[in-house]
């Protein structure tokens, strides 16, 4: 065992022991090898079910480093363009102005289609076709490409539909087959999760702080506006069979492992993948938009489908945290790659990766 490895699994050890979490993964590559593979506590209180390094997690938004992964993957074959229209893909997504929205659009949320309409539920979002006519049909908060807001669901629905029009398969579909299973962790990352693999998952715990923390939000914020109480972000949603099999790529179901295995992919090989070619992956982790953020009104800056948190401290970081305090990202200066998974879904509580991410960074893994 590593030291790194040592001080993860002390770490992870406590926060189980002392309450703090149920369930934790923890992984970290360092120039194409797996320095950190680390798990404590349970997937599912109710059994006592374990957590294993091969138990997926529901990880909210970092699916959404997932899908620019294929996105990006598909743009090196040359099949995808980033400045293409969306409409010339997908006629119908021109309506009300949007003609010129584009794939660059989608992925730097400047889209102008961050909300799903107030009367949508769970059964309405597992839908596709449903929920992308109804998005095609939308009319844009802004001109596309002019202001930047978080499509925490919509972004999903626009990106695999983008990729669906493009290569006649689901986004689940060119995860598994050119992505997953050429790294080996096709049964570890997904958008689709098949019915045989559901009762691996962890079971998602909603905590009362994370509606104590909605709770003390301007109730006129425009976040509230992109979602109804029904489909917005919860355990209970995300434990849903149906919503899990759906395969909306705003979101994916991973283990820690296997994403930390993505990003390694994107930095160089691994095993003999790589994923995109070095050129590519210094355009896509670049700046590609910044501004203050329509929905919850903070400063955002966007690399393309990724972000990048404190640009100015950490300009070789990219990556994805998950509103339930899931977290993946890659460092382009550093090699490395770190992702945590857990099962407590505190709403915006990070600090379990904080707390992580740093022990990784500064064992020098």
């Amino acid at each position: 065992m590593t030291d790194t490895q040592k001080l993860v699994q002390e770490t992870i050890d406590e926060l189980v022991a002392t309450g703090a979490e149920t369930g934790l993964q923890v992984a970290a590559y360092r120039a194409g090898e797996l320095v950190v593979d680390a798990v404590a506590g349970v997937a599912d209180t109710a059994t006592g079910r374990p957590v294993t390094s091969a138990t997926p997690f529901f990880a909210t938004s970092v699916g959404k480093g997932v899908a620019s992964t294929v996105v990006h993957v598909l743009a090196e074959r040359g099949v995808l363009s980033y400045d293409r229209p969306v409409a010339e893909l997908w006629p119908e997504f021109a309506a009300h102005g949007k003609g010129d929205a584009t794939l660059r659009h989608a992925l730097t949320h400047t889209v102008g289609v961050p909300g799903v309409p107030a009367d949508t539920t769970p059964e309405a979002m597992v839908d596709w076709e449903r929920m992308c006519a109804t998005l095609a049909a939308a009319e844009p908060w802004w001109e596309p490409g002019t202001r930047t807001g978080y499509h925490a669901l919509t972004f999903g629905w626009i990106v695999g539909e983008v990729v669906r029009r493009a290569t006649g398969r689901t986004i689940g579909q060119v995860l598994r087959d050119e992505v997953a299973a050429p790294l080996g962790v096709a049964d570890e990352i997904y958008f689709e999760v098949p019915a045989d693999r559901l009762p691996a998952l962890a079971v998602l715990e909603e905590q009362p702080r994370a509606a104590d923390m909605l709770a003390s939000l301007p109730p006129d914020l425009p976040m509230f506006k992109t979602a109804p109480a029904a489909v917005f972000p919860g355990a209970g949603l995300y434990n849903r069979a149906d919503f899990l099999r759906a395969g909306i790529p705003a979101g994916a179901t991973t283990t820690a492992r296997a994403i930390a295995r993505m990003y390694a992919a994107l930095l160089g090989e691994v095993d003999g993948v790589r994923l995109i070619s070095p050129e590519r992956l210094a355009e896509v982790t670049s700046v590609a938009y910044s501004g203050v953020d329509e929905v919850f009104g903070n400063p955002v800056t966007w690399a393309l489908g990724y972000g990048i948190e404190k640009p100015e401290e950490r300009p070789g970081r990219f990556g994805f945290v998950g509103v339930g305090g899931t977290v993946a990202h890659a460092d382009t200066e550093s090699g490395l790659t770190f992702a945590l998974m857990r099962n407590k879904f505190a709403f915006g509580d990070v600090s379990a990766a904080e707390r992580l991410d740093a022990v990784v960074a500064a064992s020098g893994a």
